[in-house]
């Protein structure tokens, strides 16, 4: 994968730690909503391993409206402390606005991760000209903050690697590179159903050979199965985590760093991409 000229390669998935610039996320509810906050989890996230970071100032949920300045104004600032602090790292920004891409491009992001499908298609044009990455999503139609719903999908696999492959060829024919084009194998639209299929059928999307990008942290899904609360949704977390690592995905979207790095550790060394950190001599 390249990014902007950053050609990342590891041993293991990637991790992409979440951090929200937003007083209403559905995990934190704005517990990294003030500035201070949000440099403290970025540079968390850093000492825990992660990749890069995720940065997003609107909350996916409908509520209060937050306007493309303001969306500018909770996020460049942070997106510029991130990039002088670290220079290596790779800033993601979840948005769908060209006007959000433009703006944190020209501060140093790397990547446009647009969960809305293209609902604003100038983001993919923005992607291009500085050479950004484009992570590629399904909604089932859902529209940005709308109330979420489910579609009548006959197959859900198909339904969402025909899309999200016709937007990675989309944003490759309009000079994304295609190195930085990641396809977001779950997205928004689904039902606890849906989710378990997608994550069953991991290799069809792999098999593409575009990278995977997966989206599972303390979602919905793995609450419903496990009949847990927000707060107890991390085993199942990484167990899908695990299952699609397994499967080839290429970067996990994540609330909690240390434990995905380690699980995605583990699976590649399963895998045989990576070696042990250490062997002993004795035989258990």
């Amino acid at each position: 994968m390249v990014f902007r000229g950053r050609r990342v390669t590891r041993d293991r998935a990637l991790v992409m730690a979440i951090v929200n610039r937003t007083p209403d996320s559905f995990y934190d509810h704005g517990a990294t909503f003030a500035e201070d906050a949000a440099r403290t989890a970025i540079s968390r996230a850093v000492d825990e391993g992660a990749d890069m970071i995720d940065l997003g100032g609107v909350t996916a949920s409908p509520g209060a409206e937050v306007t493309a300045d303001e969306e500018i104004a909770r996020i460049v600032p942070l997106v510029e402390w991130a990039r002088a602090r670290y220079p290596d790292l790779l800033i993601s920004i979840d948005t769908w606005r060209h006007e959000v891409g433009d703006a944190t491009c020209r501060a140093g992001a790397d990547i446009m991760n647009d969960a809305w499908a293209a609902a604003d298609p100038r983001l993919i044009d923005v992607a291009a000209a500085y050479g950004a990455g484009y992570v590629c999503t399904h909604t089932g139609g859902r529209t940005p903050r709308a109330e979420p719903y489910r579609p009548d999908y006959p197959d859900v696999v198909t339904a969402v690697r025909t899309e999200v492959l016709a937007l990675a060829e989309r944003a490759e024919a309009a000079g994304v590179p295609r190195g930085g084009i990641l396809i977001d194998g779950t997205g928004y639209g689904k039902d606890t159903a849906d989710h378990l299929t997608l994550l069953g059928h991991v290799k069809e999307f792999t098999g593409t050979g575009w990278p995977v990008l997966m989206a599972l942290s303390n979602k919905t899904f793995v609450g419903e199965t496990l009949d847990v609360g927000l707060d107890e949704r991390l085993t199942g977390t990484l167990a899908a985590t695990a299952i699609a690592a397994r499967d080839g995905a290429a970067v996990f979207r994540a609330h909690q760093v240390a434990p995905t790095r380690e699980t995605l550790e583990m699976a590649a060394a399963i895998n045989g991409t990576r070696q042990p950190a250490r062997t002993s001599a004795w035989i258990s």
